[in-house]
Parts: structure tokens; C-alpha cells; sequence
């Protein structure tokens, strides 16, 4: 039931993404609802857990958008799996941490995507692209986080009683 629970809610998040946001776009720029849920996950569940939503939520970026099936599955795993290091630190009242941890990882992915899309092919403007790429979705990403973080922690919460009672 919490696998399925997982694939669900990473599912809505994709939809979320690809439609309702599309039509919500400053300058042309979404929030990575893909990142807020692999590192929500990784951040609340542990390694496994943010493994497991960052290589779905990768696949599903990389089937619908990708030129390269693999790429972001694998970034995203390894979002996910580095965002599970810090579950330890996870208290369910707090959202500081996890908005740090939403933006880290949204930095981490444009600049891997940057360096691997862009700079291999001798783009060298990195400025052009921190401020007309990365800063606004980050900003974006990280109001849209602070609204999501709270429902995810809740239902996380919720998972967690009918995990130990319902299964």
C-alpha cells in the first residue's frame, strides 16, 4: 500500500507538472514539482524511498521530455538517494529543512543539467543561464514547495498510522 501510495502521488505531481503549471509559467519557467516530491520523499522516507520516487519521477520526465532515456532517472536517483542521507535529521513540524533540501537539489539538478547539456558543447554562459534559468525556477520551485510541503508531510504522516495499523 505505500509503494502504491508513492507511485500515486508521483503521478499527480507529474500531471500537475505537465498541464495545470504549464498554463501557470512565468517567462516561460515551471517549478519542479519532480524535485519537491524526490526530495520530499528521500527527506521523510530514507535512501530507498527517495531512490525509488527520484528514478520514477526521472523515468517519467525522460519518456514524456527527455532526448536521452536514462538521463534524468539517474540524476534523479541520485537526488533522491542523497536527500535520504538527511532522514535521520526529519521532524514532521519542521519545513525549513526540507524547503533547503527542495532548493539544494533544484540547484543541483540545473546545474548538472547545464553542465551536461550546455557547457559540453561549448555554451559558456553560464550568467546568462543562472539568471534566466536557475534563479527563477528556483524561486518558483521554492514558493510552490513551501505551499505542497505541508499536505506531502501530512499524508507521509497519515501513511505512516495506516502503515503500521492497516497492512
Amino acid at each position: 500500500m505505500k509503494r502504491v501510495m508513492e507511485v500515486i502521488i508521483i503521478l499527480l505531481f507529474f500531471l500537475l507538472q505537465s498541464t495545470l503549471f504549464q498554463h501557470i509559467a512565468f517567462a516561460g519557467i515551471v517549478p519542479n514539482l519532480m524535485i519537491i516530491i524526490t526530495s520530499g520523499c528521500g527527506y521523510m522516507n530514507g535512501k530507498t524511498d527517495g531512490m525509488i520516487a527520484g528514478f520514477l519521477s526521472g523515468l517519467l520526465l525522460d519518456i514524456f521530455y527527455g532526448d536521452v532515456i536514462g538521463f534524468n532517472a539517474l540524476l534523479f536517483l541520485y537526488i533522491g538517494y542523497a536527500n535520504g542521507y538527511a532522514n535521520r535529521y526529519f521532524f514532521p513540524d519542521d519545513i525549513k529543512l526540507p524547503l533547503v533540501f527542495v532548493s539544494l537539489s533544484d540547484v543541483v539538478y540545473l546545474t548538472v543539467t547545464y553542465i551536461v547539456r550546455f557547457l559540453l558543447r561549448a555554451r559558456f554562459d553560464i550568467g546568462f543561464y543562472f539568471l534566466n534559468v536557475i534563479l527563477p525556477e528556483l524561486v518558483y520551485t521554492f514558493i510552490v514547495a513551501l505551499l505542497l510541503l505541508m499536505p506531502i508531510i501530512y499524508l507521509n504522516r497519515r501513511r505512516r498510522v495506516f502503515g503500521k495499523y492497516g497492512e
